[in-house]
């Protein structure tokens, strides 16, 4: 069963753990669900999400790949635009949903956990005629998700980038409490 990095800070805290897609995640704290739901809902919550892949796909012919095996029309994107994806198959039926970020050079695409091993080797499978490289970078990074009406608030003391400028369905890359980050301004 795989840990994600917070692991121990997690048992520290007093978190009942469960296994989903073969990751040991927490589930509650001693707080209890409901109260967790209520303080998201009226405040913020932070997120361990680092279970879910991360890929980047970058070459000369990245933005053509992506139109081919994605649904979103990527050409339509803006640098540092972000947007939730089908993934299908040559058949229509669905490989994944992610979300794709258009960056300076390449784009980062999100993946669920459970399919991260599948949805790569997919990716990867599929690059025949496209002068592109991807590449799995969950294991370089890590991924927190902060939702909640103070979210915003609360990242804007982390960063000195002006969270107000940041559009829904953007991002940017700087520094939050001086680490290099991509932070993404995104949802369901």
């Amino acid at each position: 069963m795989k840990k994600t990095r917070l692991y121990d800070k997690h048992i520290e805290l007093g978190a009942r753990i469960t296994n989903y897609a073969g990751w040991q995640m927490p589930v509650q704290y001693p707080t209890g669900p409901i109260k967790e739901h209520h303080n998201v809902r009226k405040k913020a919550g932070l997120f361990d999400i680092d279970h879910m892949g991360q890929l980047e796909v970058k070459g000369p012919d990245a933005l053509r790949y992506l139109q081919k095996i994605m649904t979103w029309d990527i050409s339509k994107m803006i640098m540092d635009e972000a947007h939730y994806s089908l993934v299908c198959y040559h058949d229509g039926g669905i490989v994944d949903d992610v979300f794709v970020y258009r960056l300076p050079g390449r784009y980062f695409v999100a993946v669920n956990a459970a399919n991260k091993d599948k949805d790569y080797k997919w990716f990867s499978h599929h690059t025949h005629g496209f002068e592109v490289e991807v590449k799995d970078i969950s294991d370089e990074t890590y991924m927190l998700a902060l939702q909640g009406p103070k979210a915003e608030e609360i990242l804007q003391n982390l960063t000195e980038t002006d969270l107000a400028k940041v559009p829904f369905h953007s991002s940017f890359e700087g520094e939050v409490a001086g680490v290099p980050a991509l932070v993404g301004r995104t949802g369901y």
